[in-house]
């Protein structure tokens, strides 16, 4: 089997006590090279230890493991997945075990970056230029050759080449994690959304937990904090009720010195990074990773930082143009309220209980294929557009104080078709799904009937619009409740008979039942009822 190591006598300065040495602060200690040393003999792991002893390499020590066989060493690799270095005996259970273990190491692991320097004591075993030409390894010493100074350049030699391997794979895995974050965050459609992803993603890129902070700095805005908290996560969930950095001084510190000087400062465990927009908004990012930044994680950040930089520009932008939108569609709203005066705030609350009925349906499953994260966000607002085809609507028809006669009420009834015209027209100028096109399925959809017996276009069931199907129940339930040139208020007792008694026929009951139970459990958006 396997002899031991000698240790030289000229050697020996490597066994002097460090006892005298200041111990460092937490903040100064750094992640140490872990080594792993594999062998049959417990004298081979005392001696390699002792040679060791002391060692570090780029101000980070040495952490040395030991594992007695090749199956052993198997299983601490699996646990240990940031093992740098394995001093590893050939013959062991077998004749073969280290050689064995190499493979297993490569292939099974598929671990191509841990360095491996085999070391045996009966070197005619395994002849040094086959196993060398046939094997990933580092480098091939008989225990014999191997005195503590050889020790001490194969290990540092080793170390080196592996926090270039390490360095090579950060690159290539940061920036995959940084391109495909990125592609998350430019989904992202509000701030604080925004910020928490920015919080998940971080973490995600270096592998560390999920402690942190997101502020804003808000310059001469009245009413709000200089540094106002968007996000945080894990240890500091505590401050999102306060918004401020006023429990935590030394933090402040750090970030108002991050923002004075507008760079990023990484002063262990204070690491805060700094973010800049074209709008010139500024933002600034903690986190707490356990031990301090290499360079290579740093570089991968200042990339990471211009990508959420570039990220925050597009959400920006998509906020100014949805607010236009939006704009856009409540002038066009009070266009069409502007010559029926008596329905005061009827689209401001169809909005509001659209948008309620529609959380309700999704969080029951219904028609999960439709209620996408685009139709969610925008069916309220298109709401109001119900019925901007009254403009075209006669005022003796529109203000008649009493029920239409047939020819009146045919008249009336063009508002549907008008109305989805115009808005179909208009969407023809907004690529993909906007206001303006669901607001023309809501305007053309809302008065068909469940059963095929509505108008304009007597569609059935699911052939009307989702849309068109929420909004005639939030428009009819309205309607009843308030007062209306031809009909006194109805109270909600008989508002909730009339819609109960056209479930399936008139309206989608799944439309009835979410509203029901928003009426049940007293969560209406707004008061309904004069």
């Amino acid at each position: 089997m396997s002899q031991q190591a000698s240790l030289p006598d000229d050697d020996n300065w490597l066994l002097d006590d460090n006892d005298g040495e200041e111990t460092p602060r937490p903040s100064e200690v750094r992640k140490p090279w872990k080594v792993l040393i594999v062998d049959d003999e417990k004298d081979v792991h005392t001696a390699t230890r002792i040679a060791l002893r002391g060692i570090s390499y780029k101000e980070r020590p040495l952490e040395l493991l030991s594992a007695y066989s090749g199956a052993e060493a198997f299983q601490m690799l699996q646990q240990h997945q940031d093992i740098a270095l394995i001093m590893l005996d050939v013959v062991m259970e077998s004749e073969d075990a280290g050689l064995r273990l190499v493979h297993r190491i490569r292939e099974e692991l598929d671990n191509g970056v841990v360095r491996i320097v085999l070391r045996t004591g009966q070197p005619g075993q395994a002849p040094e230029q086959e196993v060398i030409l046939n094997y990933d390894i580092n480098d091939y010493k008989t225990k014999t050759e191997l005195t503590t100074q050889k020790l001490f350049t194969t290990t540092i030699a080793s170390l080196r080449a592996y926090e270039n391997l390490v360095s090579l794979e950060k690159n290539r895995q940061g920036l995959a994690k940084i391109l495909e974050s990125a592609s998350d965050l430019y989904q992202l459609h509000s701030l604080r959304e925004f910020a928490s992803g920015v919080l998940r993603q971080i973490s995600a890129l270096l592998d560390i937990g999920t402690d942190g902070i997101l502020c804003v700095r808000n310059d001469n805005m009245v009413g709000r904090p200089e540094l106002e908290i968007l996000a945080v996560s894990g240890a500091y969930e505590y401050l999102a009720e306060s918004g401020d950095l006023s429990n935590e001084p030394h933090l402040e510190a750090v970030f108002q010195q991050v923002f004075k000087e507008k760079r990023s400062i990484y002063q262990h465990p204070y690491d805060v990074l700094y973010i800049s927009s074209r709008n010139r908004r500024e933002f600034a990012v903690h986190f707490m990773p356990q031990w301090p930044l290499d360079a290579v994680e740093r570089d991968l950040l200042d990339v990471f930082c211009q990508r959420i930089s570039a990220a925050y520009d597009n959400l920006y932008l998509y906020n100014q143009l949805r607010s236009a939108q939006e704009a856009t569609v409540v002038a066009l709203a009070d266009l069409a309220e502007f010559r029926d005066t008596d329905t005061g705030d009827h689209v401001l609350r169809v909005q509001k209980l659209t948008d309620a009925i529609a959380e309700e349906m999704a969080g029951d499953n219904h028609y999960p294929e439709l209620m996408t994260r685009e139709f969610m966000d925008m069916v309220g607002m298109a709401s109001i557009l119900h019925d901007i085809g009254k403009v075209a609507t006669p005022d003796n028809i529109l203000l008649k104080p009493g029920k239409l006669d047939p020819d009146e009420r045919a008249i009336m009834e063009q508002h549907a078709t008008i109305g989805a015209q115009i808005l179909a027209k208009s969407a023809q100028l907004v690529e993909g799904a906007s206001y303006l096109s669901l607001g023309s399925e809501i305007a053309g959809g809302h008065h068909e009937h469940f059963d095929g017996n509505g108008y304009p276009n007597k569609l059935k069931g699911q052939d009307i619009p989702l849309s068109a199907r929420i909004v005639a129940v939030v428009d009819v339930f309205d309607a009843l409740l308030n007062k209306r040139p031809y009909k006194e208020p109805w109270s909600m007792e008989d508002t909730m008979k009339y819609i109960h008694g056209r479930s399936g026929t008139q309206f989608d009951p799944h439309v009835v039942a979410a509203l029901s139970r928003l009426v049940g459990e007293d969560r209406l958006p707004v008061q309904f009822g004069d």
